[in-house]
């Protein structure tokens, strides 16, 4: 007998995972969403993966682009993930970025920035996995990583 997705959507959020945004561009649009769903997948080739819901507006862009960035947001960026997570159309008119060596949105004053090729496009049921080869990384190695738990944002706690 299969879970029910409230169930199954309860469960899973006891599962704490860091904050991305996922940026790309593709023919002069630009735009970005909040993403919680990411992991890194391989070492050789450097493969990391996101996954996007289908019903995402962004969807369309993320799909023709042949790149993205992944921006690892830090502890006090929680307004960031707000921010993309919305439906707004232009989500970067208002927030600071420069662009990549492939044309993503790099996100100013983030943790880390990732950006991808787009290598592969996998059907995972209600979302699209984009499996993206990491050619540019820059890393900051100031702040903690915002966190996501049971609905609510957190923080790192280290020793």
């Amino acid at each position: 007998m299969a879970i029910d997705a409230a169930s199954f959507r309860h469960a899973l959020g006891h599962f704490a995972s860091g904050v991305t945004v996922v940026t790309m561009a593709h023919d002069g649009h630009l735009s970005g969403l909040t993403v919680s769903a990411f992991s890194s997948l391989s070492l050789t080739p450097p493969y990391v993966l996101a996954c996007i819901d289908k019903s995402s507006s962004t969807l369309h862009l993320a799909r023709h682009a042949s790149a993205f960035a992944v921006n690892i947001l830090g502890e006090q960026q929680s307004d960031l993930s707000n921010h993309f997570a919305s439906k707004m159309d232009d989500k970067l008119s208002s927030v600071p970025y420069r662009l990549g060596p492939l044309g993503s949105p790099l996100l100013d004053g983030v943790l880390v920035n990732l950006e991808c090729k787009l290598a592969q496009e996998v059907d995972g049921g209600d979302h699209i996995i984009l499996i993206g080869e990491v050619v540019h990384a820059e890393v900051s190695d100031e702040g903690k990583p915002l966190l996501y738990y049971a609905g609510h944002y957190g923080d790192f706690q280290s020793k």
